[in-house]
């Protein structure tokens, strides 16, 4: 993975500004407030294909590239990779626009890549085949 230059040309899934609030002990923005993005922008992709409600059920893989800032534009770009009987892979990019108060406002980054898991579940919470699209 390498950091990339430009915002991909696809429609973002998921984009906000994180807040000082969202920071670590460092200051940086905490990797469980992007995980926990991330997982919303998975989720999202995955239900809009399943055509209804779905659960995480695994972190396949989380790399994290580069920290993310404070009033960075957080970008969240999540993909539908593989499709089974009852589950759904979802791989997700997360991009900077790095903010004003950057050194180098304006630049973008690749900064997370993810690829998760979710399972199609019906009303009861249960197993649910994902329809044919």
């Amino acid at each position: 993975m390498t950091n990339q230059t430009q915002l991909p040309s696809r429609h973002a899934t998921l984009r906000l500004v994180p807040m000082p609030k969202d920071t670590n002990a460092g200051g940086d923005i905490f990797g469980g407030w992007i995980m926990s993005q991330v997982d919303i922008a998975g989720s999202i992709a995955a239900s809009r294909r399943a055509k209804g409600r779905v659960t995480t059920v695994a972190v396949n893989a989380f790399h994290f590239v580069a920290p993310v800032f404070v009033n960075d534009l957080v970008s969240f770009y999540a993909d539908v990779i593989k499709i089974g009987t009852t589950s759904l892979t979802v791989n997700v990019e997360v991009y900077v626009e790095r903010g004003l108060r950057s050194p180098k406002p304006g630049e973008v980054v690749k900064v997370t890549e993810a690829v998760l898991t979710y399972v199609a579940v019906d009303e009861q919470r249960q197993k649910r085949p994902v329809p044919p699209e």
